[in-house]
């Protein structure tokens, strides 16, 4: 039997990844938010799921661990998506990736002037590159959670990070500057399991693309 794998991670990927999967008539077995399991099976005896970090989720499938994922945009932007086929923009977990700053700070006139910028950001790679292509000489500060809090206390100017809502920036007297990329997750397939596992993938491959419509 040829078994297909894909890798998701927990959190609101998973939940808003459900219904596309029960489009494509598949149910996991067991809740990945209440199980230790990070193999969980489905009603479909030749599919199972994979729980990894999001971050984790693109090499997972470039490698063949996995046939096929969902990431988001971000993770892939950071990644590189090198050896995998992105055939569907799911339309879900949006948001967008933002350079913010401490209301009050002329982030424009810095850049006009060419002034260089400490940023804190764990999308090193994505910032390195967008500042780059704006020919804004930037020092790149690597966090892993809490960015909000590095201009507040001096060890940045700005911030590179994904805003759903922008609350948490306000909370924190904070103001999105200017938008790298809008974001959503998508669809990722390991290109050999493609041509290997064509007759398998392509039907929830197209589930999906119609879910998503």
């Amino acid at each position: 039997m040829t078994t297909i794998t894909l890798a998701l991670s927990k959190g609101r990927i998973f939940e808003e990844t459900l219904p596309l999967l029960a489009a494509a008539g598949i149910q996991p077995t067991e809740d990945p938010e209440r199980s230790r399991k990070l193999i969980i099976n489905t009603n479909q005896p030749d599919v199972r799921l994979i729980i990894v970090r999001a971050t984790d989720v693109p090499t997972y499938v470039q490698h063949g661990a996995a046939d096929l994922g969902v990431a988001g945009k971000d993770v892939l932007m950071e990644h590189g998506g090198e050896g995998l086929y992105q055939p569907v923009d799911l339309n879900i977990a949006r948001c967008r990736m933002m350079v913010a700053a401490p209301v009050g700070f002329d982030y424009e006139a810095a850049v006009r002037r060419g002034a260089r910028l400490r940023v804190a950001t764990k999308y090193v790679q994505t910032a390195r590159l967008f500042f780059a292509a704006k020919g804004v000489h930037v020092d790149l500060i690597k966090l892993y959670g809490s960015m909000e809090l590095a201009p507040l206390v001096g060890l940045a100017d700005v911030i590179v990070d994904l805003v759903s809502t922008g609350g948490t920036l306000k909370a924190n007297n904070l103001a999105a500057v200017e938008e790298i990329a809008p974001i959503s997750s998508r669809l990722i397939v390991n290109q050999a399991a493609l041509k290997l596992k064509h007759r398998h993938l392509q039907p929830i491959i197209d589930a999906f693309r119609q879910a998503a419509a």
